[in-house]
């Protein structure tokens, strides 16, 4: 139901601590304030501890007002939610939180505010840091044997696809991600043929290698089937319709067996994956970073993103410390991606390919060679940026 709820923890307030005992002085004060505030009462209940404070609701027409005090820590907790059905209360529910704020007079407050009826998709990025992003409503959700599937509508990025509450793609930014995840290796490899792409199942990656006219086949190896699923019916913007490409061969499998079993040897291997966290950290092992490797052609390169270096940067140079222990080249590289809400590398790994040692200009006689026309983001002054590290990411990545 749409409405707005604000809550608030009050703490060290200033007022004379009597305040916080009496409860029942207080609820005739709380009752002028609603009266004020041009809110409804239908009741109100309060209940006076002894030697303490008091606990107290205000039953609105509109919804509710309740407190809790406690004068032992000079503080109180106060909830006022009303709903906006048939009014815009909002201004009146704001007013009547500021009231009992000032009659407290509290040093700090914890205040949250919460838009009912509009579902928060909070994405964390540490344990003290993430955003958020406002959607319209849930399409679907899901839980697979392997995770959670959610789909939702948003304003500002069209659906997006999450999976155990993160967000992984988008329509309308997917780009950003997937063609920095392909094209900085695919472009600087002189001929690429066959490609295998883990993870990935909601073929954007696919469709980015598949636009290179040298490409001869994108192996996807998905272990969630339905992952596939969700993404062939909810995410063409993402996809174009890649599945029916006959270039691409799709095998639900799991990526690690797939590597260990291959006797193909791939230009280019790609972890599109979820965090190193849970099921998915076997997956970013220097074991598995071994079998890709013995999966590459001579020229092959990996390719995959290590975290975020402003939000998780000891797993970007844990990562970094892994991947150089197993190539003899490893380009991590950064860009902002807005989905993800931060700073994001990502890192190329080779024993002979280093897409470094090309300028712009030369990336952009391939991509022009190549006919890559439909790209939104990757040119050569982006592929010569991206390699163009600050200096606490190269201290991240060189960290020994």
């Amino acid at each position: 139901m749409n409405g707005l709820h604000l809550t608030g923890d009050l703490l060290r307030c200033r007022c004379d601590s009597q305040r916080l005992r009496d409860g029942i002085n207080f609820r005739d004060k709380c009752i002028e304030m609603v009266n004020a505030s041009g809110l409804t009462i239908m009741d109100a209940v309060f209940n006076q501890f002894d030697d303490s404070g008091f606990t107290g609701a205000v039953i609105l027409a509109e919804s509710h007002l309740a407190i809790h005090t406690w004068p032992e820590i000079n503080g109180l907790t106060l909830d006022v939610y009303v709903c906006n059905y048939s009014a815009d209360n909002s201004v009146k529910a704001q007013q009547l939180f500021d009231a009992v704020v000032d009659y407290f007079q509290p040093t700090e407050i914890v205040r949250h505010a919460i838009d009912r009826g509009e579902h928060m998709l909070i994405e964390p990025l540490n344990a003290s840091t993430g955003f958020y992003i406002k959607a319209s409503h849930c399409i679907g959700e899901w839980r697979t044997k392997y995770q959670k599937i959610a789909i939702f509508d948003t304003p500002h990025y069209g659906k997006i696809f999450r999976l155990d509450d993160y967000n992984m793609t988008s329509e309308r930014e997917e780009f950003v991600y997937h063609e920095n995840l392909i094209h900085p290796a695919l472009t600087a490899h002189d001929v690429p043929e066959k490609i295998l792409i883990i993870g990935g199942g909601d073929g954007g990656s696919s469709e980015e290698a598949l636009k290179h006219p040298s490409v001869a086949q994108v192996t996807l190896v998905e272990i969630d089937e339905a992952v596939i699923t969700v993404a062939k019916e909810h995410f063409k913007a993402v996809h174009h319709n890649v599945f029916d490409n006959p270039r691409l061969r799709v095998i639900v499998d799991d990526g690690i067996q797939f590597v260990r079993d291959t006797r193909d040897k791939f230009d280019l291997i790609v972890l599109d994956l979820n965090d190193p966290v849970g099921p998915a950290a076997a997956l970013y092992s220097e074991d598995f970073f071994k079998q890709c490797r013995g999966a590459l052609a001579p020229k092959g390169a990996l390719t995959l993103h290590i975290g975020s270096p402003t939000a998780q940067p000891d797993r970007v140079a844990a990562l970094a410390q892994r991947l150089n222990r197993v190539f003899r080249i490893v380009r991590p590289y950064t860009l902002y991606i807005p989905l993800y809400g931060a700073l994001w590398a990502f890192a190329v790994c080779s024993e002979q390919l280093d897409p470094k040692a090309f300028s712009a200009d030369e990336i952009d006689t391939r991509i022009s060679t190549r006919g890559l026309t439909q790209l939104q983001y990757y040119n050569g002054e982006s592929h010569f940026g991206v390699f163009a590290l600050p200096n606490f990411v190269r201290e991240l990545v060189n960290r020994i």
